[in-house]
């Protein structure tokens, strides 16, 4: 769980005999229970999990595991599957979610338990999206399973061309291509000096704004990614009215969520569900420095013309040039389908 960068080749897809552990599809939750069966994956390493003990672990209905790697957590999920437990837990940040839904995706399929997450990551963005707040205890969650307080949602799901039919996907909610990489890890830059969740978000948006405003030509913040889209339903290329090569982007965006930190609208004001692209196709300088008010809402034909661009899609083919970034890590350059995996249905206030 803990890598510097996620090949499609090391998820956890094993043979038989190296998985006995999984027999097939999750059981159903045995709605006869009294008291909840809750399996928790706790990654140690979030930002305030460290040096804390996790929560209500000596209760017997609680099964709370630490997986170290990718593989031992789909032995884990396997397990919490084939006990049929009524919720399974996350308790870590965004890229730990990403973890359980990515090696969880041939375990559970369409048919998950019910999730809660307990923000404890350095962004946490899911969590704004879901309306929970900040610090939100295990205790706290159940009390609103037990009422009944739910939401669905559908994460992306990205799958590599080459690994079609084999199973392998990744399953996240921010896909970021171009210079999010770059912002990525301005990001990280952030975290490191302390900043975090909206705040870290606000300081990376404007150190990027900044350089693609004010860099020179050579500048590698103003730099495009090879990058083409291509409906799949319509087999066309997504348009590209912008200054710039056809074949290139400068930044791409797509994410399922409905909400979005520091209460921004980079898709209206009603963002529809689903999954959503914003693109920009070149840095012209005027239209970045109108960024910030174009992720509170405000959109327009002559930003269109300029190559900042919004659509809703549902299935969509990226060759990309370039690594692209999912929930905070990277992967490689390639060819991948993307769409939206499975309705989850999460526990809230």
């Amino acid at each position: 769980m803990h890598g510097s960068i996620y090949e499609f080749e090391t998820l956890p897809l094993f043979g038989k005999s190296t998985r006995p552990d999984y027999t097939g599809p999750m059981r159903r939750a045995h709605r006869g229970r009294s008291v909840p069966l809750v399996g928790i994956v706790r990654n140690p390493r979030s930002h305030r999990n460290k040096g804390v003990a996790a929560e209500m672990e000596d209760c017997s209905n609680i099964l709370t595991e630490t997986p170290r790697t990718r593989e031992d957590l789909f032995h884990t999920l396997a397990g919490f599957a084939r006990r049929g437990i009524d919720y399974l837990v996350v308790d870590g940040g965004d890229g730990t979610v990403r973890d359980v839904l990515s090696c969880g995706a041939e375990i559970f399929g369409d048919e998950w338990p019910t999730l809660i997450v307990l923000p404890k990551g350095k962004t946490n963005a899911l969590t704004v999206d879901l309306g929970l707040p900040n610090h939100w205890s295990l205790a706290e969650a159940l009390a609103a399973a037990h009422e009944g307080y739910t939401v669905t949602r559908r994460p992306l799901r990205i799958t590599s061309m080459q690994e079609r039919g084999e199973g392998r996907c990744v399953q996240g909610f921010i896909l970021g291509t171009g210079v999010f990489s770059m912002a990525t890890e301005a990001g990280q830059e952030a975290h490191r000096r302390g900043a975090f969740n909206s705040f870290a978000v606000g300081l990376t948006i404007l150190w990027s704004i900044v350089q693609a405003l004010f860099g020179r030509a050579n500048n590698p913040w103003r730099k495009c990614t090879r990058t083409r889209i291509v409906d799949r339903h319509t087999g066309r290329d997504l348009p590209h009215p912008g200054p710039g090569r056809a074949d290139e982007r400068y930044m791409t965006v797509a994410t399922t969520f409905e909400k979005f930190p520091l209460g921004a609208r980079p898709f209206g004001r009603n963002p529809a569900p689903g999954l959503k692209l914003a693109v920009i196709d070149w840095p012209v300088r005027w239209v970045m420095a109108l960024l910030p008010a174009v992720l509170f809402g405000l959109y327009g034909r002559f930003l269109t013309r300029k190559g900042a661009q919004r659509f809703h899609a549902n299935e969509l083919e990226l060759d990309l040039g370039g690594p692209f970034i999912l929930d905070g890590e990277a992967f490689p350059a390639g060819r991948y389908v993307l769409d939206e995996g499975p309705q989850l249905t999460f526990v809230v206030p």
